[in-house]
């Protein structure tokens, strides 16, 4: 005889209503086994609601709608622009509630510093949603190549064509996206699996590319050195992910990936873990913080 988990769903209330909320976020958060979406919270009304009653929970809005859904959350997930997630996720922090935050977690160092300050001040658990860290394929070669010694560089190539012309992407309506570019939209991903691998950086160059794209020479606390090229602006013909390890046993090559909702369950279940343990996990705030300083300063010397 078996006895029935009687662990309550962790309540996670969502913040956001636009598509990455819609495609991604809110079908994970409700078909999650072990969460109750508590709620959803937007500027609109009207899209609040929409979201709210497409996936069975309760719709939030205005100020005052901010409190009420912490109030009703063991912890909160963030679909908004990074400059305005930061504040409220130190908001939230204040008010108890755990915190699964997109990437990046803000476009200025303080910004990004005070999330994590504030989440290590109120002990709460922390998850910043790189893709790669949390999708069952990519997370599970991250972790074979961290654990192989002698690598020696490594490329990654990350281009989008959100911004190419005759692109309809509904992501490209995103002001902070088109503002910021490849740099700080698909920086972190790179960032992300690099790091990991081949150690922290100690030394960044960083120069401009054609339209928003940037180069980055990195090299590793490990010895190693990589080249990263970000951007969304690319062609279409020319668009494409790739990142390529190069070393003492050879070359490694990462593997492609079911979607991103997939991988958003992944970094739900991340955060329920550090929530049960109380162990942090690696992309919490303060890797968040990191990557926000490596941005920054690759930000200021590109141009």
């Amino acid at each position: 005889m078996t006895t029935a988990d009687t662990t309550p769903p962790l309540r996670i209330g969502l913040l956001g209503t636009g598509p990455w909320a819609r495609n991604t976020q809110a079908p994970a958060l409700a078909a999650h086994p072990g969460v109750e979406l508590s709620g959803v919270w937007g500027r609109r009304a009207e899209a609040a609601d929409a979201l709210a009653a497409a996936h069975g929970t309760r719709a939030y809005t205005g100020e005052e709608g901010i409190d009420a859904l912490l109030e009703a959350s063991d912890a909160v997930a963030f679909a908004l622009p990074p400059d305005v997630q930061a504040p409220l996720a130190v908001r939230a922090a204040e008010a108890g509630c755990h915190l699964l935050m997109d990437k990046p977690v803000a476009t200025t160092v303080a910004g990004a510093r005070a999330v994590a300050e504030a989440a290590e001040k109120a002990s709460v658990a922390s998850v910043v949603f790189c893709t790669l860290r949390f999708a069952p394929e990519t997370s599970a070669w991250i972790a074979e190549q961290a654990a192989v010694e002698g690598w020696f560089t490594a490329r990654a190539q990350w281009l989008g064509s959100l911004y190419a012309a005759g692109s309809s992407s509904e992501y490209a309506d995103s002001p902070w996206r088109r503002d910021k570019g490849g740099l700080w939209d698909v920086g972190p991903h790179a960032l992300s699996v690099l790091i990991p691998v081949l150690g922290d950086v100690e030394h960044l160059t960083a120069a401009a590319g054609p339209a928003d794209t940037t180069h980055l020479i990195l090299r590793h606390t490990s010895g190693a050195s990589s080249t990263v090229t970000l951007g969304l602006s690319a062609p279409p013909g020319a668009a494409g992910v790739e990142i390529e390890l190069r070393g003492e046993r050879g070359t490694a090559s990462i593997p492609g990936w079911a979607g991103a909702e997939t991988a958003f369950r992944g970094a739900v279940d991340a955060l329920a873990e550090a929530v049960r343990t109380g162990v942090p996990h690696a992309c919490d705030a303060r890797f968040g913080l990191h990557l926000t300083e490596l941005l920054a300063a690759a930000q200021a010397q590109a141009g």
